[in-house]
This record gives structure tokens, C-alpha cells and sequence, in this order.
């Protein structure tokens, strides 16, 4: 790890840590497993919110993106400046993440079938949360795949808020090497219940529905 991205990181995270999602670069062993979770070798573009000082965007690369296939969305103007710099190929643009939809479609970039998120999530409140998943979802379509690291064992999003956003966590890692150990989760459209699912779930709350009646009674 590069000390010059240790001091970088550090110092933007005392003047804002909420902005910032991590005062040190991930470490190796987490930007690999973020880059794993995005599935890079399938066809398609690749988004990454928050690029930071480039540990989670060298290691897309390594992992057989092309450079071509990535757009970086990061909205300090120094770390951008830097990512311009480190990433030559790969589309840099500076702006906010919550317009990730605009913002990449503006680049007229697509199809899109991934985002990685490096973004504090723990710390957004629930609106803003709601609001870049729906963003980044839009952008994909059904079949997209929201990545998202955290350092804690649970998901970063509440499975109530999920199922209200039709969507799903799945954890894809959890990586101890680092510091502080991290997880890596794969967040996906729900699939929708079926007619017979439907029909099931109906026929249980309905046993639930007469056993309590006769508690009751």
C-alpha cells in the first residue's frame, strides 16, 4: 500500500469523515474480493462510486477488466484529479454518486450490468441509501449486481429496507486480512413470488389466522 494514499485518505477524512468512506485505502485482500463479487470477466460495464485513491480500481482491472468497460464516479475534485491521473483509460467523472443514473448516462455510457460501491452506506441516512440503490438500479435493469463492503458482519442495508426496495443482500466475502476486517456483500433485484408462492404464503397465514381464532375463543 502506497503511504502517499495512507496520508491522502487520512487527511480528507479528518476535514469530512462522513464523506469519506474509509480513512485508510482498502487493502488488497478487500479490493480483490470486491472485484471477484463484480464478476468482471462477463460482458458489460462496470461502475465504481467512490474511487478514492484507485485500490478497488487497480484491482477490477488486474481482475481482467478492460479499461474500457469502467467508468469511476468520484465526487472530491483531488481524488478525482489523482484517478484522471492513475487511470488514464477508464472514464473518470467528477460529480455525485446520488446522480449516478444521469451522470452515467450523460457519459453515454451503457449497458451497465455492475456497480462497486467503496461509499459509506452505514453512515447515509436511510433516504439517501434508498435513493442510490434505486439510482443504481434503474441504471442496470433487473438483472443487476450492486456491490457494497462494510466493516461489520451484518449487510449495510436493513432487510426490512430491502424488501421495501424489492431488493436482496447475499454475503460474498468476508475478508479478515483486513484492517479493520471487512465483508462483501452482492445485492440483487428480489426475485418476485409466483402465482403458487403467493397462493402458499396465503394459505399459511390463513392457518396462523384460524389457530389464533381458536386461542381466542
Amino acid at each position: 500500500m502506497d503511504t502517499r494514499d495512507e496520508r491522502v485518505l487520512f487527511a480528507k477524512w479528518l476535514r469530512d469523515p462522513l464523506r469519506i468512506g474509509a480513512v485508510l485505502p482498502s487493502g488488497a485482500a478487500l479490493a480483490r474480493a470486491m472485484a471477484k463479487a463484480a464478476e468482471p470477466a462477463k460482458p458489460g460495464l462496470v461502475v465504481e462510486l467512490g474511487g478514492g485513491t484507485g485500490a478497488v480500481t487497480r484491482a477490477l482491472l488486474k481482475s481482467g477488466l478492460s479499461p474500457s468497460n469502467l467508468v469511476i464516479i468520484e465526487r472530491d475534485e483531488g481524488l478525482y484529479r489523482l484517478l484522471v491521473q492513475r487511470f488514464p483509460q477508464a472514464r473518470v467523472i467528477l460529480g455525485d454518486a446520488m446522480r449516478v443514473k444521469d451522470l452515467v448516462r450523460k457519459a453515454g455510457a451503457g449497458p451497465v450490468k455492475a456497480v462497486v460501491s467503496g461509499l459509506p452506506l452505514l453512515t447515509m441516512a436511510p433516504r439517501s441509501q434508498a435513493i442510490l440503490l434505486r439510482q443504481s438500479f434503474a441504471l442496470m435493469g433487473d438483472h443487476g449486481l450492486f456491490v457494497q463492503f462494510t466493516y461489520g458482519p451484518a449487510s449495510p442495508i436493513p432487510e426490512r429496507r430491502l424488501k421495501r426496495l424489492g431488493l436482496k443482500a447475499k454475503l460474498a466475502k468476508r475478508v479478515w486480512p483486513n484492517v479493520p476486517p471487512a465483508t462483501v456483500w452482492r445485492i440483487t433485484k428480489a426475485e418476485p413470488m409466483d402465482a403458487t408462492a403467493r397462493q402458499r404464503r396465503l394459505g399459511f397465514l390463513k392457518r396462523i389466522e384460524r389457530v389464533g381464532a381458536s386461542f381466542s375463543a
